[in-house]
């Protein structure tokens, strides 16, 4: 697991804890910014898997040869 990977999984985790907390107490923006959170969370963690997956493929072809 990567650097944006982890960052990402954790970003979304900590979203959701806004939103929900957001939602708990009435509040929209916290609620708002927990939403936020989760999709940049999802974002980073999609680069970081793009990022290891090309990784993987260019180690596979450096071992061919």
């Amino acid at each position: 697991m990567n650097k944006d990977q982890v960052k990402g999984r954790v970003d979304q985790a900590s979203g959701k804890v806004k939103e929900v907390a957001g939602k708990v107490v009435g509040n929209d923006r916290l609620r708002a910014e927990g939403q936020v959170d989760q999709v940049k969370g999802k974002v980073q963690a999609s680069v970081g898997d793009a990022k290891k997956g090309i990784k993987d493929k260019a180690q596979k072809v450096v071992n061919k040869i």
